[in-house]
């Protein structure tokens, strides 16, 4: 049997801290095929082996393996509204989102298209140091937001079954930004007013660089993947969404 073929290799690690380093457009052009070979090219092949077995998770999550306009995000970053104007990321992310979900593109700033359609996904962050999984959703919609405070509100057993189990708390962290206060129109007392007070709801856990080195990485991921579907399952259901 051969041997499997880790995705990542130092190169991968090495390239990203000498881009944060070299920050230009000179020294990214000068170094483009090797991001292309350590970088772009692995994370491609990764989200390709991910396909089918997301869809064991759930059959609405998709891992397109495009260099523009699938899974893995763009290098560049957009500049125009920020005060950091390094043309390009440190990192390499990839997310699968829910069929269901919009292809509008968000900003760097967190923003979203008008109209576009919220719905939980699972994220991957390649970064040296700072590589990590997450899922759920990131800043969405005023809307959405009430949508799914009312959810728990309603349904607060099963949402304490999906984010309190301990194999859950043990992998996972919530992340995100919450508000100082609780939401205006909500019980301050509720024993969930922490949960309530988020306006993302997401959770992450953080990956060893070395994980990234591992051949069976696919296996590594789904594991904790998987972990994250009871989380995803609710959400989806608080937004009337399949799963």
């Amino acid at each position: 049997m051969a041997k499997a073929t880790p995705y990542f290799s130092e190169d991968t690690f090495k390239f990203l801290r000498q881009l944060a380093k070299n920050n230009t457009r000179e020294w990214f052009l000068a170094n483009k095929p090797r991001y292309e070979a350590s970088v772009r090219g692995p994370c491609l092949r990764l989200i390709t082996d991910l396909a089918d077995p997301l869809k064991d998770i759930s059959p609405q999550l998709t891992a397109i393996a495009k260099p523009v306009g699938g899974s893995l995000f763009r290098i560049h970053r957009d500049t125009r509204f920020a005060g950091d104007k390094s043309p390009y990321k440190t990192n390499a992310g990839m997310y699968f989102s829910h069929a269901a979900a919009t292809k509008a593109a968000r900003n760097d700033a967190g923003g979203g298209a008008p109209g576009r359609l919220d719905a939980p996904g699972l994220y991957l962050q390649v970064q040296p140091g700072h590589c990590f999984l997450g899922g759920g959703i990131w800043h969405p919609q005023p809307e959405t937001t009430k949508r799914i405070r009312d959810y728990m509100i309603s349904n607060p057993a099963s949402w304490k079954k999906a984010t309190r189990d301990p194999k859950f708390r043990k992998q996972f962290e919530p992340g995100g930004e919450s508000l100082v206060r609780p939401p205006k129109g909500y019980d301050p007392a509720h024993e969930l007013i922490e949960d309530l007070k988020r306006k993302d709801f997401i959770a992450s856990a953080q990956l060893d660089d070395e994980m990234l080195l591992r051949p069976d990485l696919v296996k590594q991921l789904m594991a904790r993947y998987t972990l994250m579907a009871p989380m995803l399952d609710w959400l989806c259901g608080s937004l009337d969404l399949d799963f």
